[in-house]
Protein backbone atom coordinates (compact mmCIF):
# COMPACT_ATOMS: atom_id res chain seq x y z
CA UNK A 1 0.00 0.00 0.00
CA UNK A 2 1.31 3.40 -0.98
CA UNK A 3 1.62 5.91 1.82
CA UNK A 4 0.89 9.61 1.05
CA UNK A 5 2.60 12.16 3.25
CA UNK A 6 1.35 15.71 3.78
CA UNK A 7 4.16 18.20 3.13
CA UNK A 8 5.29 20.05 6.22
CA UNK A 9 4.86 23.84 6.50
CA UNK A 10 8.60 24.20 6.13
CA UNK A 11 8.56 22.05 3.02
CA UNK A 12 5.79 24.12 1.45
CA UNK A 13 7.65 27.30 2.20
CA UNK A 14 10.74 25.88 0.58
CA UNK A 15 8.81 24.97 -2.56
CA UNK A 16 7.17 28.44 -2.77
CA UNK A 17 10.48 30.19 -2.22
CA UNK A 18 12.15 28.09 -4.88
CA UNK A 19 9.37 28.98 -7.29
CA UNK A 20 9.69 32.68 -6.56
CA UNK A 21 13.44 32.56 -7.01
CA UNK A 22 13.07 30.67 -10.25
CA UNK A 23 10.55 33.19 -11.49
CA UNK A 24 12.81 36.05 -10.48
CA UNK A 25 15.70 34.55 -12.36
CA UNK A 26 13.57 34.35 -15.47
CA UNK A 27 12.55 38.02 -15.32
CA UNK A 28 15.67 39.70 -13.95
CA UNK A 29 18.08 40.98 -16.62
CA UNK A 30 21.23 39.01 -17.11
CA UNK A 31 24.25 40.80 -15.63
CA UNK A 32 25.94 42.86 -18.31
CA UNK A 33 22.84 43.17 -20.51
CA UNK A 34 23.08 46.48 -22.42
CA UNK A 35 20.16 48.91 -22.21
CA UNK A 36 19.47 50.35 -25.64
CA UNK A 37 18.23 53.90 -26.10
CA UNK A 38 15.81 55.01 -28.77
CA UNK A 39 18.10 57.78 -30.06
CA UNK A 40 15.75 60.70 -29.35
CA UNK A 41 16.45 61.28 -25.65
CA UNK A 42 17.76 64.38 -23.93
CA UNK A 43 19.21 64.35 -20.40
CA UNK A 44 18.12 66.51 -17.46
CA UNK A 45 19.46 65.80 -13.95
CA UNK A 46 20.55 62.36 -15.10
CA UNK A 47 17.08 61.42 -16.39
CA UNK A 48 16.21 60.61 -19.99
CA UNK A 49 13.33 62.34 -21.77
CA UNK A 50 12.24 61.34 -25.26
CA UNK A 51 11.47 64.19 -27.64
CA UNK A 52 10.61 62.46 -30.92
CA UNK A 53 13.50 63.69 -33.07
CA UNK A 54 17.12 62.46 -33.41
CA UNK A 55 19.48 63.44 -30.59
CA UNK A 56 23.20 62.66 -30.33
CA UNK A 57 24.43 62.81 -26.74
CA UNK A 58 27.93 63.73 -25.63
CA UNK A 59 28.40 60.05 -24.70
CA UNK A 60 27.47 58.81 -28.19
CA UNK A 61 29.89 58.10 -31.05
CA UNK A 62 30.28 61.34 -32.97
CA UNK A 63 28.90 63.39 -30.09
CA UNK A 64 30.35 66.64 -28.75
CA UNK A 65 31.48 66.42 -25.13
CA UNK A 66 31.70 69.75 -23.31
CA UNK A 67 32.83 68.02 -20.13
CA UNK A 68 36.23 67.25 -21.57
CA UNK A 69 39.12 69.59 -20.81
CA UNK A 70 41.20 68.99 -23.93
CA UNK A 71 40.39 70.47 -27.30
CA UNK A 72 38.30 68.27 -29.57
CA UNK A 73 39.94 69.21 -32.89
CA UNK A 74 43.48 69.84 -34.07
CA UNK A 75 46.63 67.87 -33.21
CA UNK A 76 46.05 65.63 -30.22
CA UNK A 77 49.52 66.38 -28.84
CA UNK A 78 48.51 70.06 -28.56
CA UNK A 79 44.98 69.51 -27.27
CA UNK A 80 45.64 69.67 -23.51
CA UNK A 81 44.56 72.53 -21.25
CA UNK A 82 48.10 73.70 -20.46
CA UNK A 83 48.82 74.26 -24.14
CA UNK A 84 45.55 76.14 -24.58
CA UNK A 85 46.31 78.34 -21.59
CA UNK A 86 49.82 79.04 -22.85
CA UNK A 87 48.34 80.17 -26.16
CA UNK A 88 45.91 82.41 -24.23
CA UNK A 89 43.04 80.87 -26.20
CA UNK A 90 40.31 81.69 -23.71
CA UNK A 91 37.73 84.46 -23.27
CA UNK A 92 37.30 83.87 -19.55
CA UNK A 93 38.60 86.60 -17.26
CA UNK A 94 39.67 83.87 -14.82
CA UNK A 95 40.93 80.99 -16.96
CA UNK A 96 39.66 77.55 -15.98
CA UNK A 97 39.84 74.22 -17.78
CA UNK A 98 36.06 73.84 -17.51
CA UNK A 99 33.70 75.29 -20.12
CA UNK A 100 30.70 75.21 -17.74
CA UNK A 101 30.00 75.77 -14.06
CA UNK A 102 27.48 75.22 -11.27
CA UNK A 103 23.96 76.58 -11.45
CA UNK A 104 23.16 78.46 -8.26
CA UNK A 105 19.76 80.07 -8.70
CA UNK A 106 18.26 80.96 -5.33
CA UNK A 107 19.42 77.74 -3.69
CA UNK A 108 20.07 78.01 0.06
CA UNK A 109 23.51 76.96 1.34
CA UNK A 110 22.47 73.41 2.28
CA UNK A 111 21.06 72.68 -1.20
CA UNK A 112 23.99 74.37 -2.88
CA UNK A 113 26.35 72.17 -0.91
CA UNK A 114 24.44 69.11 -2.08
CA UNK A 115 24.46 69.96 -5.79
CA UNK A 116 28.07 71.14 -5.95
CA UNK A 117 29.08 67.51 -6.21
CA UNK A 118 26.54 66.82 -8.96
CA UNK A 119 23.65 65.88 -6.72
CA UNK A 120 20.87 67.54 -8.67
CA UNK A 121 17.45 65.95 -8.75
CA UNK A 122 14.81 67.00 -11.24
CA UNK A 123 12.50 68.90 -8.82
CA UNK A 124 15.42 71.02 -7.67
CA UNK A 125 16.52 71.75 -11.25
CA UNK A 126 12.94 72.66 -12.15
CA UNK A 127 13.08 75.45 -9.57
CA UNK A 128 16.06 77.04 -11.33
CA UNK A 129 15.49 76.72 -15.12
CA UNK A 130 12.93 79.08 -16.65
CA UNK A 131 14.43 80.36 -19.94
CA UNK A 132 15.35 78.71 -23.26
CA UNK A 133 17.80 80.88 -25.24
CA UNK A 134 17.92 80.64 -29.06
CA UNK A 135 21.18 81.46 -30.88
CA UNK A 136 22.49 81.08 -34.39
CA UNK A 137 26.14 80.10 -34.50
CA UNK A 138 27.54 82.03 -37.53
CA UNK A 139 29.50 78.81 -38.14
CA UNK A 140 27.15 76.94 -40.46
CA UNK A 141 27.55 73.47 -38.94
CA UNK A 142 27.41 71.98 -35.44
CA UNK A 143 30.91 70.59 -35.84
CA UNK A 144 32.40 73.99 -36.58
CA UNK A 145 30.36 75.57 -33.81
CA UNK A 146 31.67 73.13 -31.22
CA UNK A 147 35.23 73.68 -32.41
CA UNK A 148 34.86 77.44 -32.07
CA UNK A 149 33.05 77.40 -28.73
CA UNK A 150 34.99 74.63 -27.04
CA UNK A 151 38.44 74.71 -28.59
CA UNK A 152 38.86 78.40 -29.31
CA UNK A 153 36.60 80.40 -27.01
CA UNK A 154 36.43 78.13 -23.93
CA UNK A 155 32.63 78.45 -23.89
CA UNK A 156 29.70 76.03 -24.04
CA UNK A 157 26.04 75.57 -24.86
CA UNK A 158 23.69 72.70 -24.04
CA UNK A 159 22.48 71.94 -27.58
CA UNK A 160 23.70 72.27 -31.16
CA UNK A 161 21.29 71.94 -34.11
CA UNK A 162 22.62 70.94 -37.54
CA UNK A 163 20.95 71.85 -40.87
CA UNK A 164 19.55 68.32 -41.24
CA UNK A 165 17.70 68.62 -37.92
CA UNK A 166 20.11 66.52 -35.85
CA UNK A 167 20.34 67.78 -32.28
CA UNK A 168 23.55 67.37 -30.29
CA UNK A 169 23.48 67.65 -26.50
CA UNK A 170 26.87 68.50 -25.01
CA UNK A 171 26.03 68.74 -21.28
CA UNK A 172 23.39 67.54 -18.84
CA UNK A 173 20.87 70.36 -18.39
CA UNK A 174 21.83 70.54 -14.73
CA UNK A 175 25.03 72.32 -15.79
CA UNK A 176 25.40 76.08 -16.18
CA UNK A 177 26.58 76.43 -19.78
CA UNK A 178 28.38 79.64 -20.81
CA UNK A 179 26.38 81.04 -23.70
CA UNK A 180 24.14 83.96 -22.65
CA UNK A 181 25.84 86.12 -19.99
CA UNK A 182 23.26 87.15 -17.36
CA UNK A 183 20.83 84.37 -18.28
CA UNK A 184 23.30 81.50 -17.96
CA UNK A 185 22.27 80.53 -14.45
CA UNK A 186 18.59 80.07 -15.30
CA UNK A 187 18.62 79.01 -18.93
CA UNK A 188 19.08 76.20 -21.41
CA UNK A 189 20.78 77.26 -24.65
CA UNK A 190 20.88 76.07 -28.24
CA UNK A 191 23.11 77.11 -31.14
CA UNK A 192 21.39 76.65 -34.52
CA UNK A 193 23.83 75.99 -37.36
CA UNK A 194 23.40 79.04 -39.63
CA UNK A 195 25.70 81.59 -41.19
CA UNK A 196 23.68 84.45 -39.68
CA UNK A 197 22.10 87.83 -40.49
CA UNK A 198 23.90 90.84 -41.98
CA UNK A 199 23.32 94.59 -42.41
CA UNK A 200 21.23 95.22 -45.48
CA UNK A 201 23.09 96.54 -48.53
CA UNK A 202 26.56 95.59 -47.33
CA UNK A 203 28.85 92.77 -48.52
CA UNK A 204 28.05 89.47 -46.82
CA UNK A 205 28.57 85.72 -47.35
CA UNK A 206 24.93 84.87 -48.07
CA UNK A 207 25.36 84.31 -51.80
CA UNK A 208 28.37 82.08 -51.14
CA UNK A 209 26.41 79.91 -48.72
CA UNK A 210 23.13 79.99 -50.66
CA UNK A 211 23.70 79.62 -54.42
CA UNK A 212 20.71 78.87 -56.64
CA UNK A 213 19.95 75.66 -58.50
CA UNK A 214 18.84 75.33 -62.14
CA UNK A 215 15.31 76.29 -61.10
CA UNK A 216 16.47 79.42 -59.33
CA UNK A 217 15.89 78.08 -55.80
CA UNK A 218 18.51 78.75 -53.11
CA UNK A 219 20.10 75.82 -51.32
CA UNK A 220 22.68 75.47 -48.59
CA UNK A 221 26.19 74.82 -49.92
CA UNK A 222 29.03 74.39 -47.47
CA UNK A 223 32.37 75.89 -48.54
CA UNK A 224 34.78 73.20 -49.75
CA UNK A 225 37.00 73.60 -46.70
CA UNK A 226 34.13 72.18 -44.57
CA UNK A 227 34.09 68.84 -46.37
CA UNK A 228 30.83 67.10 -45.44
CA UNK A 229 30.55 69.41 -42.42
CA UNK A 230 29.93 66.48 -40.12
CA UNK A 231 26.26 66.40 -41.17
CA UNK A 232 24.92 62.95 -40.35
CA UNK A 233 22.31 62.66 -43.13
CA UNK A 234 24.08 61.34 -46.25
CA UNK A 235 23.87 63.64 -49.28
CA UNK A 236 21.70 66.11 -47.38
CA UNK A 237 20.61 69.18 -49.35
CA UNK A 238 19.34 71.92 -47.10
CA UNK A 239 17.02 74.67 -48.26
CA UNK A 240 15.73 77.68 -46.36
CA UNK A 241 12.10 77.27 -45.27
CA UNK A 242 11.31 80.49 -47.14
CA UNK A 243 13.16 80.72 -50.43
CA UNK A 244 13.67 84.48 -50.53
CA UNK A 245 15.92 86.51 -48.25
CA UNK A 246 14.07 87.72 -45.15
CA UNK A 247 14.63 91.31 -44.07
CA UNK A 248 13.79 92.87 -40.72
CA UNK A 249 14.98 95.07 -37.85
CA UNK A 250 16.77 93.70 -34.81
CA UNK A 251 18.24 96.06 -32.19
CA UNK A 252 17.16 98.91 -34.52
CA UNK A 253 19.39 97.60 -37.33
CA UNK A 254 18.12 96.59 -40.78
CA UNK A 255 19.27 93.03 -41.38
CA UNK A 256 18.87 90.39 -44.06
CA UNK A 257 19.05 86.66 -43.62
CA UNK A 258 18.08 83.37 -45.23
CA UNK A 259 15.62 81.27 -43.26
CA UNK A 260 16.47 78.15 -41.28
CA UNK A 261 15.75 74.74 -42.78
CA UNK A 262 12.40 72.97 -42.30
CA UNK A 263 14.34 70.15 -40.63
CA UNK A 264 15.74 72.57 -38.06
CA UNK A 265 12.31 74.03 -37.37
CA UNK A 266 10.76 70.59 -36.90
CA UNK A 267 13.47 69.42 -34.50
CA UNK A 268 13.53 72.68 -32.55
CA UNK A 269 9.75 72.62 -32.15
CA UNK A 270 9.94 69.15 -30.59
CA UNK A 271 12.79 70.19 -28.31
CA UNK A 272 11.00 73.37 -27.23
CA UNK A 273 7.86 71.43 -26.34
CA UNK A 274 9.89 68.92 -24.35
CA UNK A 275 11.75 71.61 -22.39
CA UNK A 276 8.53 73.45 -21.58
CA UNK A 277 7.10 70.15 -20.38
CA UNK A 278 10.12 69.17 -18.30
CA UNK A 279 10.52 72.61 -16.68
CA UNK A 280 7.18 73.97 -15.43
CA UNK A 281 8.59 77.48 -14.89
CA UNK A 282 9.70 77.67 -18.55
CA UNK A 283 6.52 78.97 -20.17
CA UNK A 284 5.88 78.20 -23.82
CA UNK A 285 5.90 81.82 -25.02
CA UNK A 286 8.29 84.47 -26.34
CA UNK A 287 8.63 88.21 -25.58
CA UNK A 288 5.80 90.23 -27.17
CA UNK A 289 4.52 93.79 -26.96
CA UNK A 290 1.00 94.97 -26.12
CA UNK A 291 -0.13 94.07 -29.66
CA UNK A 292 1.24 90.54 -29.35
CA UNK A 293 4.14 91.18 -31.73
CA UNK A 294 7.69 89.97 -31.15
CA UNK A 295 9.90 92.43 -29.25
CA UNK A 296 12.95 92.74 -31.58
CA UNK A 297 15.49 94.19 -29.15
CA UNK A 298 17.03 93.71 -25.73
CA UNK A 299 14.55 93.62 -22.92
CA UNK A 300 14.97 96.17 -20.12
CA UNK A 301 16.79 94.57 -17.22
CA UNK A 302 13.72 94.34 -14.98
CA UNK A 303 11.65 92.74 -17.77
CA UNK A 304 14.45 90.29 -18.56
CA UNK A 305 14.62 89.26 -14.92
CA UNK A 306 10.86 88.71 -14.86
CA UNK A 307 10.58 86.89 -18.20
CA UNK A 308 10.08 83.13 -18.18
CA UNK A 309 9.94 81.44 -21.56
CA UNK A 310 11.67 81.13 -24.94
CA UNK A 311 13.99 84.03 -25.66
CA UNK A 312 16.48 85.21 -28.27
CA UNK A 313 20.09 86.12 -27.61
CA UNK A 314 19.21 89.65 -28.76
CA UNK A 315 16.70 89.90 -25.90
CA UNK A 316 19.60 89.53 -23.45
CA UNK A 317 22.46 91.57 -24.93
CA UNK A 318 22.42 94.75 -27.03
CA UNK A 319 25.40 93.59 -29.12
CA UNK A 320 23.63 90.44 -30.37
CA UNK A 321 21.23 89.91 -33.29
CA UNK A 322 20.67 86.15 -33.13
CA UNK A 323 18.54 84.32 -34.04
CA UNK A 324 17.90 87.15 -36.53
CA UNK A 325 14.89 88.50 -38.42
CA UNK A 326 14.24 85.26 -40.34
CA UNK A 327 13.61 83.13 -37.25
CA UNK A 328 9.93 82.13 -37.21
CA UNK A 329 8.99 82.38 -33.56
CA UNK A 330 5.38 81.38 -34.03
CA UNK A 331 6.34 78.32 -36.07
CA UNK A 332 8.50 77.04 -33.21
CA UNK A 333 6.70 78.23 -30.10
CA UNK A 334 3.20 77.95 -31.53
CA UNK A 335 4.06 74.48 -32.80
CA UNK A 336 5.40 73.50 -29.38
CA UNK A 337 2.24 74.74 -27.72
CA UNK A 338 0.13 72.63 -30.04
CA UNK A 339 2.22 69.57 -29.21
CA UNK A 340 1.53 70.27 -25.55
CA UNK A 341 -2.18 70.77 -26.15
CA UNK A 342 -2.07 74.43 -25.19
CA UNK A 343 -3.42 75.98 -28.42
CA UNK A 344 -1.82 79.04 -29.95
CA UNK A 345 -2.50 81.71 -27.32
CA UNK A 346 0.56 82.97 -25.43
CA UNK A 347 1.16 81.97 -21.82
CA UNK A 348 0.36 78.73 -20.04
CA UNK A 349 -0.26 77.46 -16.56
CA UNK A 350 2.66 75.52 -15.12
CA UNK A 351 0.31 72.72 -13.99
CA UNK A 352 -0.91 72.19 -17.52
CA UNK A 353 2.62 72.12 -18.86
CA UNK A 354 3.59 69.52 -16.27
CA UNK A 355 0.71 67.21 -17.18
CA UNK A 356 1.46 67.52 -20.87
CA UNK A 357 5.09 66.75 -20.15
CA UNK A 358 4.26 63.16 -19.22
CA UNK A 359 4.30 62.37 -22.94
CA UNK A 360 8.01 63.25 -23.12
CA UNK A 361 9.31 61.58 -19.95
CA UNK A 362 10.83 58.09 -20.01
Amino acid sequence: MTTHRTPSVLGLATIVLAGLLAGGCRTAPRPGTPVLRHGDEIVAAGRYFRIGTPVVLWTDPGGYDAYRVERRFGPIEKSDWKTLLAEKRTERSEPTPNRYSLRRGDLPPAELERVRGGGWDLPLLQRVVDQFVIHYDVCGTARTCFRVLHDERNLSVHFLLDPDGTIYQTLDLKERAWHASTSNDRSVGIEIAHIGAYPAGRPNPLEQWYPRDAEGRPYLKLPERFGDGGIRTPNFVGRPARLEIVRGRIQGMDLEQYDFTPEQYAALTRLTAALCAIFPRLECRYPTDAQGKLIPHKLPDDELRAFRGVIGHFHIQTNKQDPGPAFDWERVVGGARRLLGQGSAPGASPARVTRAGAAFAR
